[in-house]
């Protein structure tokens, strides 16, 4: 029996069954590479679902964890702690607005948050989100998730969410009024087909949640710490939000996440929110070293140059079974004329490994370390399963 094929009959014998695996068992990883148990060797253009984008095991990210792994692992934050008092002062000078910043341990989460925060500070319960919006799949996040095939199987939701249609400021200006406590949205939606805002639509919903006192809550979970070819999605705009929800690849593909949210909003009240493993000395160590390693590699503007290349290539195949080719930075998705699933297969087949992003959406999120060669093998496998 292949050393792929015992893996897999050992895990299916005891997952949870909630994942359409797909027959490989990954064993290794190396920048934009991953390495199956049989030592077939794979292009990632999953990323971790965005939380690679140092690609695999980052001799930087490798070097922080082994050491701090060794000092401290557990320290919550009823005490104060040096790596996570590093990583609050370095993720700070980060931003591009001034913050206050609550460390958690997945977007669900960093979601979660931002929604309770918003409704403790505003006094309101009104959420408006957007339709082919994704944050999650908590309660909370999943009343903003907009994807009927996952939430309708758990109704009743969290009350007193809305949906409107992305990018159209009329019908946000509608939906937003006195009752409102927040709009979130994201900058790029993801799993809602790869839909970057259209231009000014960031800056009018901050004009509207200004004019009726709502707050902004911008979704980075995904589209943050270089993936869009700027540090934040929000830096293609000129609109500070009330709370930035990150999380993915703020660790490096360790699971973390944070709220920053405004400094207006000052601190919050003792116990309002918390978290056991929140802002934990190994995670704060892992997004230290994965913050610096961004920076110093200049991986937004790697992930333009690539992500404007690959968009170019992609466009220039004019394969007929595509509709659109359409992106920001390496978040790039080729919208086709036919489910997207059998594709998928085929990419993997040829070593390709690559995301949906709906029923029609092929999704490429490449770690940004990845070589042009490797894009242009990826462009080249694309064209020949498509045609």
């Amino acid at each position: 029996m292949r050393a792929n094929d015992t893996i897999i009959a050992a895990e299916q014998r005891y997952t949870s069954g909630l994942y359409p695996k797909r027959p490989v068992a990954i064993v290794r990883g190396e920048g934009a590479r991953l390495f199956d148990a049989d030592g077939r060797v794979y292009i990632d253009c999953v990323g971790g679902q965005g939380a690679a984008n140092l690609g695999h095991s980052h001799p930087a990210v490798v070097a922080a964890v082994q050491a701090q792994a060794a000092t401290l692992m557990s320290c919550p934050e009823i005490f104060y702690n040096d790596q996570r008092a590093a990583y609050l002062s370095e993720l700070a000078a980060a931003l591009p607005f001034p913050a206050r910043i609550f460390l958690c341990n997945s977007g669900a989460e960093a979601v979660e948050a931002g929604l309770k925060f918003a409704r403790l500070l505003s006094g309101r319960r009104k959420i408006v989100a957007t339709m082919r919006g994704f944050h999650g799949r908590t309660m909370g996040a999943l009343s903003a998730t907009w994807e009927p095939k996952y939430r309708e199987p758990f109704a009743p939701l969290v009350p007193e969410f809305v949906h409107v249609p992305f990018g159209e400021v009329e019908a946000l200006a509608a939906a937003v009024g006195a009752e409102t406590a927040a709009v979130i949205l994201e900058p790029v939606q993801g799993e809602g087909g790869v839909r970057p805002a259209p231009p000014g639509y960031l800056e009018a919903a901050r004009r509207i949640c200004d004019e009726h006192g709502a707050l902004l809550l911008v979704d980075e979970v995904q589209t943050g710490f270089g993936r869009t070819g700027r540090l934040f999605a929000i830096e293609h705009s000129d609109v500070a939000p009330d709370a930035l929800l990150l999380a993915k690849s703020i660790a490096a593909g360790l699971p973390m996440g944070a709220v920053a949210l405004h400094e207006r909003h000052g601190p919050l009240p003792g116990g309002a929110h918390g978290s056991t493993f929140g802002g934990n000395p190994l995670l704060c160590a892992a997004a230290r070293a994965a913050l610096r390693a961004c920076l110093e590699e200049d991986l937004p503007r790697q992930a333009a140059e690539k992500g404007a290349w690959l968009i170019e290539r992609l466009r220039a195949l004019r394969l007929p079974a595509a509709r659109e080719v359409r992106g920001l930075g390496l978040l790039v998705g080729l919208e086709l004329r036919t489910r997207v699933q059998p594709y998928l297969q085929a990419l993997l087949e040829r070593g390709v490994l690559a995301l949906p992003a709906g029923p029609n959406v092929l999704r490429l999120l490449p770690p940004l370390v990845i070589s042009y060669d490797d894009l242009d093998i990826v462009a080249a496998t694309i064209a020949e399963v498509v045609r």
